[in-house]
């Protein structure tokens, strides 16, 4: 794919086509300035909706059908053409989201190295999960049948974009790359915070989807301003399984749209978290200042504009005092900060007012938000409580999205298992402390287990690893689905379904289920793994 110079439309990607303009139109905001940007964007009209599903799934056939090999080559075009136009992509996503070129840059490779992952996995191959148990003619008191099965794609796949990762979670990000990874055609709704951004990485897609010989209907990008196009999508017969990042009530919304389906569907809702972080008595002891630091670079990364933000941080009483003080000084010397729009702006200063009015948690430090002239910014704020307020107010659990977190102070160690079980479900939770501590925290690092996707030791939440073993999940209602991922080589597994073949002629079987194993994966057969 050669690098040339992509002009915005402002309107839908429907198939291989350009869709024309509707009647409903909206602007990218550059949310450092207030100021709109150009082109107007049409958001995509029910006929372009219905349009884009049923080329989907006119598309599912042959696209599933396409070898690992394909689907893996088909993957790396993507990647490559996103390398190509990475400068004016990311030039784009600054201007549309405020983040800094370098962290954009970053997300840029993560998403390129994210689809050269999942190509790697279909080239290879075993990821089917192929099961065969052959036939035994002479068993008693009734013959055993052959029998074989394996994962196979669900059907066209509705993606929607995130606010706060432009690239990673959004046209090319980790849902789509692993729906057509596994077969699955894509149709995604476009952040209406990032348009332009959108375009250009849905023209990369578009293209690569021709210059790979795919039907058109593989992928389709519609605009919209609000949620009718969303609702839409998950309505539409068509769609197989919705994947969504965003907020609880955004998430909770679609679950419910999709249960109440005549067919109902999975929508796999990544939803948020407030990330429980633990610091345990030897380690505050230890590294009380260097604690400190590392926390504030976290909560306040990116604006605070996180999943994986630590929003609770349970550290013991008699040190907290000093610990609190050191975390004040900080923030206070942060000033404004920059955040993705004026409207998560606006919710977060409101959710920050709500708590400090409400009493339940003291907040001692921190200014209000700063939302003037469509220009969106943040102050970093502190909260603390006791543990035994905490415990007493359920809403203090609730995610603030944005640069705060809550101090709870605790008393004897052993208050911390039964904290942690009260707790609902996050997408991770954290563990600082000495070799002795953690040796201690057996009872507590199982209870994390049972509440979390990912536990930490003596890290920091922030910054999730694409690979085999990454697990971004979580208990509801972190997620939708704890049993699943949205990131690492597992997310996979959310867009198939296992299909058995009973006494099949060999030459109709899926081939990696034929008796001779001409691609070389592994195989359970009869109980057994392996390449045979």
């Amino acid at each position: 794919m050669s690098a040339v110079e992509i002009s915005l439309s402002g309107v839908s990607l429907v198939g291989d086509r350009v869709a024309s303009a509707g009647k409903a139109t909206f602007h990218g905001v550059n949310p450092a300035t207030g100021q709109k940007m150009e082109p107007v964007f049409y958001s995509a009209t029910e006929e372009q909706i219905d349009e884009a599903v049923e080329l989907a799934r006119a598309s599912f056939f042959a696209f599933s059908g396409t070898t690992g090999r394909e689907r893996g080559a088909f993957l790396r075009r993507i990647a490559a053409g996103l390398t190509e136009q990475g400068a004016a992509i990311v030039e784009r996503a600054n201007l549309e989201t405020g983040l800094p070129l370098p962290r954009l840059q970053g997300e840029l490779a993560r998403t390129t190295n994210q689809l050269a992952l999942f190509a790697e996995v279909v080239e290879e191959g075993s990821w089917v999960d192929a099961r065969i148990d052959e036939a035994d003619a002479a068993r008693k008191p009734l013959p055993k049948p052959d029998v074989r099965s394996m994962s196979r794609a669900l059907g066209p796949v509705a993606v929607f974009g995130a606010s706060n990762f432009p690239l990673a979670f959004s046209v090319a990000g980790g849902d789509t790359a692993s729906a057509l990874a596994a077969g699955c055609p894509v149709v995604v709704k476009a952040h209406p915070a990032h348009p332009g951004t959108s375009e250009l990485v849905g023209r990369v897609i578009q293209k690569a989807v021709k210059e790979s010989g795919l039907p058109a209907g593989v992928f389709s990008l519609l605009f919209d301003a609000g949620v009718e196009v969303g609702v839409s999508l998950v309505k539409h017969p068509g769609i197989k399984a919705v994947a969504f990042t965003g907020s609880q009530n955004g998430g909770k919304a679609l679950m419910r749209l999709a249960a109440e389906r005549a067919e109902p569907i999975p929508c796999y809702a990544e939803m948020g978290s407030t990330n429980p972080l633990f610091i345990l008595p030897g380690a505050m002891k230890e590294r009380r200042e260097t604690l400190a630091q590392g926390l504030q670079a976290s909560f306040t990364l990116g604006s605070g504009q996180f999943c994986t933000k630590p929003g609770l941080v349970f550290g013991p009483a008699e040190a907290m005092e000093s610990f609190a003080d050191q975390l004040r000084t900080g923030v206070a010397a942060l000033g404004q900060q920059g955040m993705l729009t004026p409207g998560i702006a606006t919710k977060y200063t409101e959710a920050v007012k709500e708590r400090a009015k409400e009493g339940d948690a003291e907040l001692i430090a921190g200014a209000d938000t700063v939302v003037s002239d469509g220009v969106a910014a943040g102050a970093a704020t502190l909260f603390r409580v006791s543990l035994k307020e905490f415990l007493g107010h359920s809403s203090l659990e609730e995610e603030i999205f944005g640069p705060t977190t809550l101090l709870i102070q605790y008393g004897e160690k052993d208050e911390l298992v039964a904290a942690a079980e009260k707790l609902h479900g996050h997408l991770t939770a954290t563990i600082h402390g000495t070799e002795e501590d953690i040796a201690n925290a057996g009872e507590l690092i199982r209870v994390l287990e049972t509440k979390v996707g990912r536990v930490l030791f003596n890290g920091y939440p922030t910054g999730v690893e694409v690979c085999h073993a990454m697990v971004h999940g979580g208990p509801y209602p972190a997620t939708s689905d704890s049993r699943t991922t949205s990131v690492g080589t597992k997310a996979i597994a959310r867009f198939v379904r296992p299909v058995c073949y009973q006494d099949c002629p060999d030459g109709s079987l899926p081939v990696e289920l034929r008796r001779a194993n001409t691609l070389g994966i592994m195989r359970l057969m009869n109980g057994t793994l392996t390449r045979s």
